[in-house]
C-alpha cells in the first residue's frame, strides 16, 4: 500500500490544480459530468482499519475527491483532517448510528466539525419495532427533532436507506412516510440507488416525486434480475445516464461509490471510479 507521505508528495502538484491523474484525463470541461466523485469508506474497511490515512491517499490516486466516513478507526481527528487537506479532499458526510445523533449528539457533532463534515447520516435503523405506519410516522418526527438539533449546530441530518424501507406496512411504503413526514429544511436523504432498485423502485420516479430531497446518493450497480447481485458501477444494468440526468431535480450534491462486500475492495473502487470519471450524461 502506498504510504501517506509518498502519496502526498506524488499528488502535490495535482492537488493544487484540484485534479488527480485519472481526473485530469476526464476533466475536459464538457457539461454533465460528476465534478467530484466520492467513496464510502465502508467499501475499503479492512484497509482503513489497518491504516486509514494511507487508504485515503490511495483513494485519491484513483481519482476520488470526497470520502464518506464509516467510523474513524481510532485515529486522532487532527491528522485525519490534515491528510484530507493536503490531498485536496473533503469529507462531506459521516455514517453514524441513531444513538450517535440522539444520546451522543454533542461528541458526534464535535468530531464532524473537526473533520469538515457537513452531513450526519444515519446509515441504518432497526426496523423490527416499526410494525405500523404510525410507528414510521413517529420515526419521521424523531428525524425532524434530530434535524433541528443538527441545524442548530451548523450541520445537516440525513438518512440512508436499504431495501427494507420499501416493504409496505399498512398499505404504505415506509420510505414514502419518512419523505412526506419530514421537513426538508431539517432532514435530507442519501438514496442508495442499488437498494432502491433491488426493492423494485425506480430512482427517477423518486427524484421526480420528491424534488430536492436527495442531497447525496450511493452509487453501486446491480446485475440483471432475478439475482440483482451488487456489482461495480457501470458493470450492471442500472441506467446511470438516465438517473444522473435528474441530479438537479433530485438535489444531489455528493456522489459516493460503495460496494458492501467486494472480493477486491481497491480493485472494485478503481473500476467504479474509471467508469464514473468518464461518464457523460
Amino acid at each position: 500500500m502506498t504510504t501517506r507521505r509518498d502519496a502526498v508528495k506524488a499528488l502535490a502538484a495535482l492537488a493544487v490544480a484540484g485534479l488527480a491523474p485519472r481526473e485530469a484525463m476526464a476533466a475536459t470541461g464538457e457539461p454533465r459530468r460528476i465534478e467530484r466523485v466520492g467513496v464510502q469508506l465502508y467499501t475499503v474497511r479492512e484497509a482503513a482499519k489497518k491504516n486509514l490515512l494511507a487508504t485515503i491517499a490511495d483513494l485519491r490516486r484513483l481519482g476520488y475527491r470526497e470520502v464518506e466516513f464509516a467510523g474513524y478507526h481510532g485515529n486522532a481527528l487532527a491528522p485525519l483532517r490534515q491528510t484530507l487537506d493536503e490531498l485536496g479532499m473533503t469529507a462531506p458526510s459521516t455514517h453514524v448510528g441513531i444513538e450517535d445523533v440522539t444520546t451522543r449528539f454533542d461528541a458526534t457533532a464535535e468530531a464532524a466539525h473537526a473533520l469538515g463534515v457537513r452531513f450526519l447520516t444515519v446509515a441504518s435503523i432497526d426496523t423490527a419495532p416499526l410494525k405500523t405506519a404510525d410507528d414510521w410516522k413517529r420515526l419521521a418526527d424523531t428525524f425532524n427533532a434530530i434535524g433541528r438539533r443538527a441545524r442548530g449546530a451548523g450541520l445537516r441530518f440525513a438518512f440512508h436507506n436499504h431495501s427494507v424501507e420499501f416493504a409496505p406496512v399498512d398499505g404504505r411504503i415506509p420510505f414514502e412516510i419518512l419523505l412526506s413526514g419530514t421537513d426538508e429544511g431539517y432532514v435530507a436523504f442519501e438514496l442508495d440507488i442499488y437498494w432502491a432498485v433491488k426493492a423494485g423502485q425506480d430512482p427517477r420516479q423518486l427524484f421526480t416525486r420528491h424534488s430536492r430531497r436527495f442531497s447525496m446518493v450511493h452509487l453501486k450497480d446491480a446485475t440483471a434480475a432475478p439475482a440483482q447481485t451488487m456489482t461495480e458501477v457501470g458493470s450492471g444494468v442500472i441506467d446511470w445516464k438516465a438517473i444522473l440526468a435528474l441530479r438537479e431535480k433530485a438535489g444531489i450534491q455528493h456522489y459516493f461509490v460503495e460496494h458492501d462486500a467486494p472480493a477486491d475492495p481497491m480493485g472494485s473502487v478503481r473500476k467504479s471510479a474509471d467508469y464514473l470519471l468518464g461518464l457523460q450524461f
